[in-house]
């Protein structure tokens, strides 16, 4: 198989890396900076990119990668950091920039098969330091006003970088720079597509699952559904699945899903009320990071427990995904939020894990769902996190609060639906912000809540901007929640992109 590896030096970007890598019909996956190079050759190695960071080259903890990453056979391409540090370690300089770049900028292009068709044209820029000298054997392939060596290259040895941010969309001609460096420059033939990977995939399944049996925790999303749909299609009857009703579920979520699964999906499906032991497990927790692995640790517990009931299963499923791998602080990445089902997993617990799914994006499990044959009401429900409204009530959790988000995300959901907007915007809730505010209801002063609205368009969650949602329908939005949602007396629509949001508010 092709595969194209980046290694991730902390930039936010890096998932959009390979994103666009895949995009080509070639395999890409991000590895630690310091990989081995073994490592990194593995099967099928046709690149390596180096990505974006927030660290400086010439600083004491600026991250490195190996000098025999130069030295693979095969092209490599560095990306902002990744430039910097390619003319670092292979003898030119790098300093400060007198003018900072961030935003679009235009740029010059000289003649080089990565920019091949790509005109004089803007892209995004984003970075502190610059190449001050480049590197002997190199050449300047691109410059900006403020930026006189905005790319370069050392044909001869296979070695391309650029300044800027080719894997962000405001980069005109970004699908056709990764056109040229994946195929033009690295040589692949692409055709690789996570749908053709079903009986691979369950193949692997069965080799790990052997004569065991396995429990999965079903949590009502996209991911989890097409966990189990995979697994059961592996080992049929040695999968048990696990609807744990924790508590902070959607209103009338637990009896639309179970439904759902026994009646159009066939799994073996046993339900668990844990609704009072999880609500007093987080009892007087405000801080997210803490509520995630409060949540992850006790779904765990509820999971083991249940295991010994039903004959000692000894791997738990999980639909943990790339995005999951990536937030929580995969390779050299920061942290942006521990997903329950990776940074918030308790040190020992007694499963071997099972995660089928954790190489792909969204979009890409979505395609998996679709050539497993699941019914589209499924595959295209809307993203709901494993730590459900534990994460969309900001501060502590109660029983009261619940009921104020559950009624007005009800009402949302909706009023979207009647919109026909359901399949258009990616996701949408209401978040219960914790602020109030005085208002005036029926000629008196009131001092309640205020409803967060968050709507997003996306393909594969890592970036996002918010849905352009017509004035009217807000309107009717948050006349309802007003009217019909006892102590909300104002209605607030987040216009923050990601990045620099997430998608979720914790």
């Amino acid at each position: 198989m092709e595969r194209i590896v980046i290694l991730d030096f902390g930039a936010q970007y890096n998932q959009l890396i390979a994103r666009r890598v895949r995009e080509q019909g070639v395999y890409s996956e991000l590895l630690p900076p310091m990989s081995p190079i073994e490592r990194i050759k593995g099967d099928g190695l046709s690149g390596v990119i180096l990505s974006g960071s927030p660290d400086s080259v010439y600083s004491e903890t600026g991250r490195k990668c190996l000098p025999g990453v130069f030295s693979l056979g095969v092209p490599v391409l560095g990306i902002c950091y990744g430039m910097q540090l390619m003319t670092y370690m292979l003898g030119g300089e790098v300093g400060k920039a007198p003018v900072r770049e961030y935003a679009g900028v235009h740029t010059h292009f000289e003649k080089s098969p990565l920019f091949d068709g790509i005109p004089d044209s803007t892209v995004w820029m984003s970075h502190n330091d610059m190449v001050t000298k480049i590197p002997e054997g190199f050449t300047v392939t691109a410059s900006t006003a403020d930026c006189p060596v905005a790319a370069m290259q050392n044909e001869a040895k296979r070695l391309y970088a650029v300044q800027f941010h080719p894997e962000v969309a405001h980069t005109e001609y970004c699908a056709q720079l990764f056109n040229n460096f994946v195929h033009g420059i690295c040589g692949c033939a692409g055709g690789w597509s996570p749908e053709g990977l079903v009986d691979e995939l369950v193949a692997g399944i069965r080799k790990q699952v052997g004569s065991r049996r396995v429990v999965a925790g079903l949590s009502g999303g996209v991911d989890s559904s097409v966990a189990a749909a995979l697994v059961s299609r592996a080992v049929g009857d040695k999968l048990t699945c696990i609807f744990v009703d924790h508590g902070l579920l959607r209103k009338n979520e637990a009896d639309e899903v179970m439904h759902f699964y026994r009646e159009n999906m066939g799994l073996n499906v046993i339900e668990v009320d844990a609704k009072e032991y999880f609500l007093g497990q987080l009892a007087g927790v405000t801080e997210p990071e803490r509520k995630r692995k409060i949540i992850g640790e006790s779904f765990v517990r509820v999971f083991e427990r249940e295991a010994k009931k039903i004959g000692g299963a000894e791997l738990l499923l999980q639909g943990t995904i790339y995005p999951d791998v990536i937030e929580s602080g995969s390779g050299g990445a920061s942290v942006i939020k521990s997903h329950h089902n990776v940074g918030g997993l308790p040190e020992k617990f007694g499963f071997e894990l099972l995660e089928p799914l954790r190489p792909f994006f969204k979009d890409e499990v979505r395609a998996i769902g679709e050539a497993l044959g699941m019914p589209k009401e499924l595959v295209w429900r809307q993203p709901f996190p494993g730590p459900g409204l534990g994460i969309r009530v900001l501060g502590e959790i109660t029983e009261d609060k619940l009921s104020i988000l559950r009624d007005s995300d009800f009402i949302l959901r909706d009023e979207i639906k009647k919109a026909g907007l359901d399949r258009a915007i990616w996701q949408f809730f209401t978040v219960f912000t914790g602020m109030r505010s005085v208002g005036v209801m029926g000629d008196s002063r009131t001092y309640d809540y205020a409803i967060g609205v968050r709507a997003v368009v996306s393909t594969d969650a890592m970036t996002v901007e918010f849905a352009d949602i017509p004035a009217d329908i807000l309107r009717r939005i948050s006349n309802r929640i007003i009217a019909e949602v006892p102590h909300v007396n104002r209605v607030v629509y987040d216009i923050t992109d990601k990045p620099p949001g997430t998608i979720e508010w914790e």
